[in-house]
């Protein structure tokens, strides 16, 4: 009967010394802990604050799977140095599985196409200017580079850091798995982390740089009703594009030229079903498997450190920088244009569709409630979506 009730009970300590709860508090366990909290607090930010939910909620999810001890769906190991694809795929986890579309730069070019499908480059075609407005918004990537340099980065690291000015989290996604080699501090999951969180904070951080680098007559400027632009020009316009900026830039073409497709599918009104399939069904598949796969690389040794706080810090600033090199821009050509240009329109080039486009829009109401610069703030906010994956294939040629 002892030998019965000995076996029972080593059989109940084994099986408790192999479980996930003795892990969490052994030595070391607390930094799991610390994760797993961080996880359920950007799922209550995406759930009851609706913070950038459609990636947040993903990516918050991966963190709490690849948190938890044991559960092997995510080996960090496996994503150092030079990478062996057939070990990923013999011993990998789930979420290994599913990080291969980010590593080999899969989800974010079709996450374009599907941006394509739904933009209206319209206002942009309309007002070729604004090209100008959403390049200076791109001037923060470029600025954050140099002080992340400055503040002790790598090269890599400060480039995957600066793209997060671009206010674009497949464009951060992007150029971090292209850049980073798994071996440092800092991770794609950082720099997608980083980069969410302050894309769902534009309406926090932007309007009171917006006010302070205004006047309120300039924030009552009223700008003249935009042309109607054609159908033929809609057509050609993702053609030129994709042929001028993949010939300037070849490391930009996955992205430009993906967009540009998704456009040109929807401009040519002959191809509604693939349109449907690319804003509905295969952005939606993609944005969860980018979710969730980015979010497995969000362990407890790449948050907890003060890299991180770095990352955060500097990505802030990144953002900061762009919207004020935007209404700075949006001030020049107010000047050149005799007051016919309101610099808030500037703003929207950090290309944060179409949030930023609508923030334009509600800190020009706010001087003056008879004032619609919507549709002529869309013009710089996507030709900052073209400026960031501009910008990130210049550090790719750069740095890649």
């Amino acid at each position: 009967m002892n030998e019965i009730l000995n076996t029972f009970l080593d059989t109940i300590k084994g099986l408790w010394l192999d479980s996930g709860f003795n892990a969490l508090i052994a030595d070391g366990g607390w930094k799991n802990l610390v994760m797993i909290g961080v996880a359920l607090l950007c799922m209550y930010l995406a759930i009851a604050k609706q913070f950038e939910p459609l990636l947040l909620l993903p990516i918050s999810f991966g963190m709490l799977l690849t948190n938890l001890p044991f559960a092997e769906m995510y080996h960090p190991e496996l994503w150092t140095g030079e990478i062996d694809f057939g070990n990923v795929l013999h011993d990998g986890g789930l979420l290994d599985i599913l990080y291969l579309g980010v590593k080999l730069q899969i989800y974010p070019p079709l996450i374009f196409l599907g941006i394509g499908c739904m933009t209206d480059f319209s206002p942009l075609i309309a007002n070729p200017k604004s090209f100008l407005l959403g390049a200076a918004a791109q001037a923060g990537i470029f600025f954050t580079f140099v002080c992340a340099g400055l503040l002790g980065f790598n090269a890599l690291e400060a480039a995957s850091i600066a793209i997060i000015g671009g206010a674009d989290g497949p464009t951060a996604i992007y150029v971090s798995s292209k850049l980073l080699t798994g071996e440092g501090a800092v991770s794609t999951g950082n720099i997608a982390l980083a980069a969410y969180t302050y894309m769902a904070l534009v309406p926090v951080i932007q309007p009171p740089l917006m006010r302070l680098f205004t006047t309120k007559k300039e924030r009552a400027i009223k700008m003249e009703q935009l042309r109607v632009v054609s159908k033929t020009e809609k057509i050609i316009f993702p053609i030129a594009v994709t042929l001028i900026i993949s010939l300037l830039v070849p490391s930009a073409a996955p992205l430009v030229g993906m967009l540009m497709f998704g456009n040109l599918l929807k401009e040519s009104g002959v191809a509604a079903r693939l349109v449907d399939t690319a804003q509905n069904a295969l952005m939606n598949i993609i944005t969860i498997f980018l979710g969730i796969s980015v979010g497995a690389t969000t362990q407890a040794d790449k948050i907890l450190n003060w890299s991180f706080l770095g990352v955060m810090g500097l990505g802030v600033a990144a953002f900061s920088l762009g919207t004020i090199s935007g209404v700075l821009f949006g001030k020049l050509m107010c000047i050149a244009t005799k007051g016919k240009v309101n610099p808030l329109i500037g703003s929207a080039g950090v290309s944060a569709v179409p949030m930023a486009a609508r923030i334009s829009q509600k800190v020009g109401a706010e001087t003056d409630p008879t004032n619609f610069l919507l549709m002529h703030a869309m013009g710089p906010n996507v030709a900052g979506v073209i400026g960031s994956a501009v910008a990130a294939g210049v550090l790719l040629a750069v740095l890649g």
